[in-house]
């Protein structure tokens, strides 16, 4: 980090906004970091060395987890065969076939109703919450395995594609009854540094005492122009022209509408069924 610059100073660069939080705080350190995380999906052919992955995963479960019940997994696919399936299913991200290490985080319900059969228990809590403690279980394990990466200097890039095709996968990998994938995820020696994605700003997304969300428009149309001029996004790269058209200004909220205007993933509901979760 430039030793001028100060926590302020990241923020600004985050967000695209300055508030003056942090201006006394030198831009170093773990706070630093997590300010300029980048995701990266371009690597060298550098590999990662199996003893650094052990270190990687050690700190990635070292992550909270709800009541202690420990309910992430990782899949670390090495099988050729099986790789090249995964990035068969997803040609338009190459680096699934090429990055040095590619694995894939799952919600793991299994383990602690194994555990209760073991200690001759019921599982009680067969509904809707044992597949979300699960999923944030998981989550938090990914965050912490990007930390820690980042903190070591390599790059990472979550997938989340992996479950449009979530059938094939769990037959890929081998998934058994009450676990699911929740994201796979890339990981290297970036190529480049990677770019620091404008997010929005915290004042759409954080509130006091109530949800009050009544100045939204206006904070999506200025965080829309604050992107735009940063990297504009160019006509061919706009979604579904042929459904909605080429816009004359095309921000994010534009591009983010156009995604979720297509359905995808609906059949995650009848996989998690399959598998023995009880959505109720």
């Amino acid at each position: 980090m430039d030793p001028k610059k100060t926590i302020a100073d990241l923020i600004e660069h985050r967000y695209g906004i300055s508030s003056g939080a942090g201006s006394d705080m030198p831009a170093e350190g773990e706070l630093a970091s997590i300010l300029s995380h980048r995701t990266h999906r371009r690597f060298t052919d550098q590999p990662v060395s199996d003893e650094l992955l052990e270190v990687l995963l050690a700190a990635a479960f070292s992550a909270p987890a709800k009541s202690d019940l420990q309910q992430g997994s990782v899949v670390i696919v090495r099988d050729a065969a099986k790789r090249q399936a995964v990035a068969d299913l997803i040609p338009s991200m190459e680096w699934i076939g090429t990055c040095p290490v590619f694995m894939i985080f799952l919600g793991d319900s299994r383990r602690i109703r194994r555990i209760c059969k073991m200690r001759g228990k019921p599982f009680a809590n067969d509904h809707l919450d044992a597949f979300l403690n699960a999923a944030v279980d998981s989550g938090l394990v990914m965050m912490n395995f990007i930390r820690a990466a980042e903190a070591v200097g390599l790059g990472c890039c979550p997938i989340s594609v992996v479950r449009n095709h979530i059938d094939a996968i769990a037959e890929i990998i081998e998934l058994p009854d009450h676990v699911f994938p929740v994201a796979g995820m890339t990981l290297g020696h970036p190529v480049a540094k990677g770019f620091v994605s404008l997010r929005l700003h915290p004042a759409v997304n954080v509130h006091f005492d109530r949800y009050d969300d009544s100045n939204l428009q206006p904070e999506i149309d200025a965080y829309d122009r604050r992107r735009d001029a940063r990297f504009s996004i160019p006509a061919e790269k706009q979604r579904d022209t042929d459904t909605h058209g080429v816009a004359n200004f095309y921000g994010w909220s534009e591009d983010k509408a156009r995604q979720v205007s297509t359905t995808e993933r609906d059949q995650l509901a009848a996989y998690l069924k399959r598998k023995g979760f009880n959505l109720g």
